[in-house]
């Protein structure tokens, strides 16, 4: 099964990264306000990135690796299309 590290944007114009084994269904999710707590007040959220990984593992320590980043890093690796 693989798993997606991805990063949205808020309609408040914050960035949200979280991770799925489905990313249309979550991106859904998120929109329906049905998703993680932060985006619930935040919709329509849009999605800017994602990267297909082998495992939960691996999205697990990416999201992670992500979240520790400035907005400007993040932007830069949304721009790039890859990490």
């Amino acid at each position: 099964m693989s798993w997606f590290v991805y990063i949205l944007q808020c309609s408040d114009n914050t960035l949200y990264t979280g991770i799925t084994n489905s990313l249309d269904k979550r991106i859904s999710k998120h929109n329906n306000k049905k998703g993680a707590k932060y985006t619930r007040g935040r919709t329509p959220v849009i999605l800017l990135f994602s990267i297909e990984v082998g495992s939960k593992s691996e999205a697990l320590k990416l999201e992670f690796k992500i979240k520790q980043l400035s907005r400007e890093e993040k932007f830069k690796i949304i721009e790039r299309k890859c990490l």
